[in-house]
């Protein structure tokens, strides 16, 4: 028999405790959020990118998001962040949200938008899709700088 096929006790202990903590997070959080924090989309960076920004909010956490514009549409955005699940959610959905909008529809995306997407986020929680928003609107008006 192989260690795969016989996981030790702290093997066990460790994937009971993964477990344990993805359900905490998910009462916490909701189901949306937390597969999106371990399942993001567009993360990475687009190369020579229309549009760009990179912003750190006031806790320290920094994003940075690039913009790819084909005619009058957005048609793909990517993201990277130094802030934990949260923010990668905020950053996986608001990248999706953007694609096959124009500039001037991507321009009204907002916090309300994002929260829609995940469902909710819990009111006592310091993180807010702010960082997000404040960084696809500055992403935006680079774009509307060089064009």
């Amino acid at each position: 028999m192989t260690d795969e096929e016989d996981p030790s006790k702290f093997e066990v202990m460790i994937r009971d405790l993964e477990k344990s903590i993805k359900e905490d997070e998910k009462e916490f959080y909701g189901e949306k959020t937390v597969e999106e924090a371990y399942n993001p989309k567009n993360i990475g960076m687009l190369e020579n990118p229309d549009g760009a920004a990179r912003i750190t909010d006031s806790h320290g956490n920094t994003m940075q998001i690039h913009l790819k514009v084909e005619g009058e549409r957005i048609s793909d955005s990517k993201f990277l962040v130094d802030g934990g699940g949260p923010l990668v959610a905020f950053g996986s959905v608001i990248t999706e949200l953007v694609k096959g909008k124009t500039i001037e529809e991507a321009l009204r995306i907002g916090e309300k938008d994002i929260e829609s997407v995940l469902g909710g986020l819990p009111e006592d929680d310091e993180h807010t899709p702010e960082l997000a928003v404040n960084t696809l609107k500055a992403a935006l008006e680079d774009y509307i700088k060089k064009h």
